[in-house]
């Protein structure tokens, strides 16, 4: 059997200029039959949602999922929290990284894996300002060395 197709609904970059992420999961994520639909048609927004984990369960808040048009009735709280679906090892293991090193779950991009819907979640540390600044000055510095190479290629 080939590998289900992966078609990215929507991805968090405020995550990657807030956080360090050490390290990525995948997770699923139970919703409703509307929010999948909303979903598909990528109605979905991550940039102020995290994860917390209480009582062996992981959960997402801060993450909208726009009403579906043709829901009326059906349709959820845009901003409730979602169960996160993962094997009870791994959510106790990252349960303790939380815990005793300071790190965040961040969720980094929603996308479709197959039929199913899937979280791809970071393992963050909170940047500081000085942090934020010395990434913005090295980006600046590569683009600028890209320009001055590519401009003396094409003086030869």
């Amino acid at each position: 059997m080939g590998e289900a197709a992966v078609k990215i609904i929507a991805q968090n970059k405020k995550a990657f200029h807030d956080y360090f992420v050490e390290d990525q999961f995948e997770a699923g994520i139970e919703l409703a039959g509307t929010e999948v639909k909303s979903i598909r048609l990528g109605h979905v927004n991550l940039k102020d949602s995290f994860c917390i984990i209480k009582d062996g369960e992981m959960r997402v808040y801060g993450m909208h999922i726009s009403p579906y048009e043709k829901g009326n009735i059906f349709n959820k709280d845009p901003l409730r929290p979602r169960r996160m679906l993962m094997h009870r090892r791994e959510i106790i293991r990252l349960y303790a990284k939380i815990k005793q090193d300071g790190y965040a779950l961040v969720p980094l991009s929603v996308y479709l894996k197959g039929p199913r819907v899937k979280i791809r979640l970071g393992l963050a540390k909170g940047k500081k300002l000085y942090d934020k600044r010395d990434v913005a000055a090295e980006k600046d510095a590569k683009r600028e060395m890209d320009r001055t190479m590519k401009s003396r290629r094409n003086d030869y």
